[in-house]
C-alpha cells in the first residue's frame, strides 16, 4: 500500500485523548482449578472466571484471554480442526468437514473461543458449528434465483469499496479479511481467500482507494451517515481506525459513523484488556466524534446466545464504560436462532451486555449454504412473538435485504407473500416504480410449492404470479 504524498494527504484536528476507565482483571492465571463448564450451558461460560475452554485447550486463562493467541491459534482446516478437537469426533465428521470446505464459497477460519464453546459430543446439531463449519452433508441445492452479488451491492458501487444505494448513507468496504469467516456471508463473492468454488473482488487495504471514497462521500453532501465494514473493521490497524474515522467526521455533512465488527462474538479478547490499541484508537475517535456533536457507534454481529460468554461481557462494558454506542445485527439462520425461544434469550443477553438489539435480518440467498435459510413466516412468527417479552426499545426489527438492490425494508412490509411457492413481493422508495422479491428455500416449502419449483419451466411464471398480486394488492 503506498501512502499518499504530504500534498495530497487531508489531516484531521488532533484527536483528544480518550478517558480511561480502571482496569479490568481479566487476565488472571489462577483457573486451572475451575471446573470447565459444558458449552451448551449458557448461565455457566457466562460466571466470571469460568475456565469453559479447559474441554477443548488445557491453556492458562492468561493465554487464552490473549487476542494474539487466539489469532495464532486460529483453525482453517480440516487437517488442523482435528488437531484441535482430537477424537471427540469420528473420522466420518472431519470427512465430512473436508468435503465440506471443497464445496463452500467461504473459507474457514475459526477462532479457539468459538471452537470452545461448541458441543463436539453432538457437533452436526450444535448452532455454532452450524455458522461457521461447512459439512458436505446437510447442504441443499441454491435456489433457482441465486445470482452472484444478490443485493446488487456492486450496481450501488460507484467507486471500488463504496456503495451509495441510500440518498444519505454509504457503506465504506475498509477491506475484505475476517477474524472469523461466516458461511453465510453475503459478500461471499469478495471476503476471504479465494476458494475452490468461488473466486474473490479482493478489495483490500488502500489508502488511495480509502481517500477516493472519501474524495466521493466529499462531494456528496446528502451523505451524512457512514458505515465503516468489509470485512470486519477489528484487522484495521489502530491508525487506521484514526485515519477513518478522523477523516470522515472532519467533512461537514457526516453525522454518524458506524465501524462494523464481529468481534464481539468471535474473538471479544480483542477489547477485553483496557490497554488493547484497536480499542484506544475507536474510543479516540468516538470521542472527537463528541466533541464534535457527532455520533461514533460499534455494530456487531452475534447469532446465538451460546456466542456470549463472560469474556463478551466484559469486553463489551469496556465500551460501555467509555460511552461508545454498540448495537446488534442477527442473521436469521435455520437450526442457529430461528425459534422463539432461542431469540428471547439471545436479545435479552445481548441488552444485559448493554448491547442494542438492532436488526435481525432475513437471511439472504447466498451460494453453498440453503441450508441455513428459512422461511419469512418464520421470521414474521418470531417477531410476534419477541415483541412484548421484552421492552420495545431493546425489541430488534426483522427485516429483508431485498435482492436487486432494493434495500432493507421491514420484514412484514410486503406487498403480498404467497406461502406455497415462498415468493415475497417488496416495494422500496429507494427504487420507486419497482418489485424487489424475497424466495423461501424451497425445501421448506409446501409439496405443492416444491413440485412447482421442481419445473425450471414454471420459475417464470411463479414470479409473475406474484408480480400480478402485487399490482392487485396495490390498487
Amino acid at each position: 500500500m503506498r501512502e499518499l504524498p504530504p500534498h495530497e494527504q487531508r489531516e484531521a484536528p488532533p484527536l483528544a485523548p480518550a478517558a480511561v476507565p480502571p482496569r479490568i482483571d481479566a487476565t488472571r492465571t489462577d483457573l486451572r482449578s475451575t471446573v470447565a463448564a459444558r458449552p451448551q450451558d449458557t448461565a455457566e461460560t457466562m460466571v466470571p472466571g469460568n475456565a469453559f475452554w479447559r474441554q477443548t485447550y488445557d491453556v492458562a486463562a492468561g493465554e487464552f484471554l490473549d487476542d494474539h493467541w487466539q489469532a495464532l491459534h486460529t483453525v482453517k482446516s480440516a487437517q488442523e480442526l482435528q488437531t484441535a478437537v482430537g477424537d471427540r469426533v469420528p473420522p466420518e465428521f472431519l470427512a465430512d468437514v473436508a468435503a465440506g470446505l471443497r464445496k463452500a464459497p467461504m473459507s474457514m477460519r475459526v477462532t479457539p473461543y468459538i471452537l470452545s464453546l461448541i458441543d463436539w459430543r453432538a457437533p452436526y446439531d450444535d448452532p455454532l458449528r452450524t455458522q461457521f463449519i461447512p459439512v458436505a452433508s446437510r447442504m441443499k441445492p441454491d435456489h433457482p434465483k441465486l445470482t452472484f452479488d444478490a443485493l446488487a451491492e456492486q450496481d450501488d458501487a460507484p467507486l471500488p469499496g463504496l456503495t451509495h444505494r441510500y440518498p444519505d448513507r454509504a457503506l465504506f468496504l475498509a477491506l475484505h479479511t475476517c477474524p472469523v469467516y461466516c458461511r453465510f456471508c453475503t459478500r461471499s463473492y469478495d471476503v476471504g481467500p479465494a476458494t475452490d468454488t468461488a473466486d474473490k473482488a479482493s478489495i483490500g487495504v488502500d489508502r488511495e482507494r480509502w481517500q477516493r471514497s472519501i474524495d466521493y462521500i466529499a462531494a456528496h453532501p446528502d451523505i451524512c451517515d457512514v458505515v465503516v465494514s468489509g470485512g470486519d473493521t477489528s484487522l484495521l490497524r489502530p491508525e487506521q481506525v484514526r485515519w477513518i474515522g478522523r477523516t470522515l467526521l472532519s467533512l461537514p455533512a457526516i453525522r454518524r459513523i458506524r465501524f462494523a465488527t464481529k468481534v464481539l462474538a468471535v474473538l471479544p479478547q480483542k477489547l477485553l484488556r483496557d490497554s488493547s490499541p484497536w480499542l484506544q484508537a475507536l474510543a479516540e475517535v468516538a470521542d472527537y466524534g463528541r466533541g464534535m456533536e457527532k455520533d461514533v457507534a460499534l455494530h456487531t454481529h452475534a447469532n446465538h446466545p451460546n456466542e456470549i460468554s463472560w469474556i463478551t461481557a466484559q469486553a463489551a462494558q469496556q465500551l460501555y464504560r467509555r460511552g461508545i454506542a454498540c448495537r446488534n445485527q442477527s442473521v436469521l439462520l435455520h437450526g442457529v436462532n430461528d425459534n422463539s425461544d432461542v431469540m428471547k434469550t439471545l436479545v435479552r443477553k445481548l441488552s444485559d451486555c448493554h448491547i442494542t438489539p438492532y436488526y435481525v435480518y432475513v437471511h439472504d440467498l447466498v451460494k453453498g449454504v440453503e441450508d441455513l435459510r428459512t422461511t419469512l413466516h418464520t421470521a414474521l412468527d418470531i417477531e410476534k412473538s419477541v415483541r412484548g417479552a421484552i421492552a420495545g426499545f431493546l425489541a430488534p426489527t426483522f427485516v429483508v435485504d431485498t435482492l436487486g438492490g432494493g434495500g432493507k425494508r421491514n420484514a412484514h412490509s410486503f406487498e403480498c407473500y404467497n406461502r406455497t411457492t415462498g415468493v415475497a413481493v417488496y416495494t422500496s422508495p429507494v427504487k420507486p416504480g419497482r418489485y424487489f422479491f424475497s424466495f423461501d428455500p424451497i425445501h421448506l416449502l409446501p409439496e405443492e410449492g416444491q413440485r412447482r419449483w421442481a419445473d425450471p419451466a414454471q420459475h417464470q411464471a411463479i414470479i409473475d404470479e406474484a408480480a400480478a398480486m402485487a399490482r392487485d394488492a396495490q390498487r
